[in-house]
């Protein structure tokens, strides 16, 4: 009898708390359905009395630039750097947890926690001089390549390959298995649950940058979503119904994602702290 209480009392504090939070969001799309008269009026108000579409015109293009052209950007750019930066990590982490003592591997790992505890702000200026010096300020590859770093996603490969037995890695070796064969053949193959994990996080996290984007770039050609609904807001004013109607198309996206695969990601968080 206790359970059924409990549960019955977790739901009664869940819902409300649920509620709270998808508030802004709903908001958010009434805002977009909205005129911007009518929601001065009635701030509160969900359920537009008349429904206006005028955010279409808004955002069809921004800044001279097709909305299409910035979803494009968007998609490519995150899922480039998602292969790029999963693949990157798994490397670089299985070099670390198979060699540590190589010289200049206890340092990468210090300059990747480093990484993680300054925001990119205070990297921009450097990147910004690399990228410029490398020839890839403005092109689509110096943005793809920056937003492939990922040291939380290094770390999560890290913890676990430091759980794989030694005995599966010492079997493989004695069958005469090369580095290269150990990698593909016996690690990644165990590594899928949290290969997909990670690909996850950084696509969630790519999506969401606005700042790197914006500094690399040199024009709207290259521009991402996140970027134009920046750009919505000019001295000159913001068009309210374009900002928020960008705003639900910008999050929509990862919102859906993470919603279909939140226990992968919860359980691969989890599983590498643990593990570590």
């Amino acid at each position: 009898m206790k359970r059924p209480i409990a549960t019955l009392l977790a739901y009664a504090v869940a819902l409300p708390v649920s509620a709270a939070f998808l508030f802004p969001y709903a908001w958010m799309i009434s805002g977009a359905l909205r005129s911007t008269r009518d929601v001065l009026s009635d701030p509160l108000r969900l359920i537009p009395a008349n429904l206006d579409l005028g955010f279409m015109a808004d955002i069809a293009r921004i800044g001279g630039t097709p909305l299409g052209t910035y979803l494009l950007n968007s998609l490519l750019f995150t899922a480039g750097a998602t292969v790029l930066g999963t693949l990157a990590a798994a490397l670089g982490a299985y070099a670390l947890t198979r060699r540590p003592r190589l010289p200049g591997f206890r340092l990468l790992r210090g300059g990747f926690l480093l990484t993680m505890m300054y925001p990119y702000m205070l990297l921009i200026i450097p990147v910004y001089i690399v990228m410029y010096r490398i020839g890839l300020l403005g092109s689509a590859a110096g943005i793809v390549l920056f937003l492939s770093l990922g040291p939380i996603q290094f770390f999560l490969f890290e913890q676990f390959f430091r759980a794989i037995p030694p005995a599966v890695i010492e079997a493989a070796t004695i069958d005469g298995a090369s580095e290269w064969q150990i990698l593909l053949r016996v690690v990644l193959p165990m590594a899928m649950p949290v290969t997909a994990t990670v690909a996850l996080i950084a696509f969630l996290l790519n999506w969401a940058q606005w700042f790197p984007v914006l500094v690399i770039s040199r024009g709207p050609e290259t521009y991402t979503l996140p970027v134009a609904l920046l750009s919505l807001n000019t001295e000159l004013g913001a068009s309210f119904q374009g900002v928020m109607a960008l705003a639900v198309l910008t999050t929509l996206p990862p919102a859906i994602l993470f919603l279909l695969a939140q226990r992968r990601v919860m359980a691969g968080m989890a599983g590498g702290a643990v593990k570590g």
